[in-house]
């Protein structure tokens, strides 16, 4: 299996065990005088098994990221290269949105504010740290279908 067929099963688990917390809770508490839609012990062994699948999927998926590598350097440090610069780029995404906000004050009283960052260099460096983001993050998705998946 490759690393992208493990990180969509992932998903799909993921999504699965979601919906489960829903049907768990139709069948754990009812009106007196009814029956529960579905068999509360039926559901806690099918949810007791997916927990039981996503978690050695998880296990497979992060050891095949740190064990595999791309010019020297390992998917787990590009996975984490790669959060902290959506991390980044999200920052600096709200903070020119606010600083580039128009004041609204209704009479010269009121106290004025006055920017402090270079608006447009800040956004240049968005857009590269944008960029760097967008080839990093489909560098990954490439690495992802051509990487077995690490066996137990």
């Amino acid at each position: 299996m490759k690393l992208a067929e493990a990180l969509s099963l992932r998903a799909d688990l993921q999504t699965r065990i979601a919906a489960m917390k829903t049907r768990l809770k139709e069948s754990a508490k009812v009106q007196e005088g009814d029956t529960p839609p579905e068999s509360l012990a039926d559901l806690r062994r099918e949810f007791d098994a997916m927990l039981s699948q996503l978690e050695k999927l998880i296990y497979r998926i992060n050891l095949t990221n740190l064990h595999a590598t791309d010019g020297g350097e390992s998917l787990t440090a590009m996975i984490a290269r790669k959060d902290v610069l959506r991390m980044r780029v999200g920052v600096m995404r709200e903070v020119i949105s606010f600083v580039s906000e128009s004041d609204s004050r209704y009479s010269r009283a009121e106290i004025k504010t006055v920017r402090v960052m270079d608006v447009p260099e800040a956004r240049r460096e968005l857009d590269r740290y944008s960029k760097e983001l967008r080839e990093l993050d489909m560098r990954l998705q490439g690495l992802n279908w051509t990487i077995d998946l690490i066996e137990e």
